[in-house]
């Protein structure tokens, strides 16, 4: 309920993700973006059963979330768990960015990718600002979009919907928007940061933080962005020939 989207994590498959991610000592994050919550979803057991889980993590773990109750209540809540401002606030102004920065609240904060290549303005950061920020790298969307919030918005009400509750879907408006996500059109996006993005021009900027999309796109899709970012390109075929033989790529 809290989360952007449905969510098929139960408790057991919780345990199974908590258990892999502290044996590589990475910290774990719920996606609880949801931007409409109001006071009686603060309830949901589901979502603070997974908090509860979180929060024991040996490493310590985040939540990426949107609504300012939900922050409010986790702080109070779930006080080991460190928190992330999500990108479905869509700040594309500057300064709406530098008031995120300085919320003591957050640990993270994720700007919109439309800011991804405003250098000038990214230069004035001080250094603890920039260690904040989390630049979203291969987002597809047209980066002259101007309904990105209302499409938020629509998978947060979709979400809270009560079974059998008809909620239209969003009608994009952006270039190619009925297209779905391809990661060779997100590599053309004038936002899209790239392997040696990050490593000439970002890391030497003092930015250390980056994010990836697509968690719900599948396996395939998954994959390439594996490769791509993670896995040194003469490694890559190994990569690729390791799972295909362990049969774990959802392909269709």
């Amino acid at each position: 309920m809290w989360g952007g989207g449905r969510t098929s994590l139960g408790k057991t498959d919780a345990h199974d993700v908590l258990a892999l991610m502290d044996m590589y000592n990475i910290s774990a994050r719920l996606t609880f973006s949801n931007s409409l919550l109001r006071e009686e979803h603060l309830a949901d057991k589901k979502c603070n059963e997974l908090c509860r889980l979180f929060e024991g993590a040996k490493i310590p773990a985040g939540v990426i979330v949107h609504s300012d109750l939900l922050v409010t209540y986790l702080k109070l809540k779930y006080p080991d768990l460190y928190l992330i401002s999500s990108t479905t606030k869509v700040l594309t102004d500057f300064k709406d960015l530098l008031t995120e920065l300085d919320r003591p609240d957050f640990k993270y904060v994720v700007p919109d990718f439309r800011l991804n290549k405003n250098f000038d303005k990214l230069l004035s950061l001080t250094q603890e600002q920039r260690n904040k920020v989390e630049f979203l790298c291969n987002e597809c969307c047209d980066i002259n979009c101007r309904s990105r919030k209302a499409c938020y918005e629509n998978v947060s009400r979709k979400n809270l919907a009560s079974s059998g509750d008809e909620i239209p879907d969003h009608k994009c408006t952006g270039k190619d928007g009925q297209g779905g996500y391809k990661f060779s059109k997100a590599m053309k996006n004038p936002a899209f940061i790239s392997i040696q993005d990050i490593q000439k021009t970002y890391l030497p900027m003092g930015f250390t933080n980056f994010k990836l999309e697509g968690r719900g796109l599948g396996s395939a899709l998954l994959l390439e962005f594996i490769l791509y970012y993670m896995t040194k390109p003469e490694h890559q075929l190994e990569v690729r020939e390791e799972i295909y033989l362990d049969a774990v790529l959802d392909l269709f």
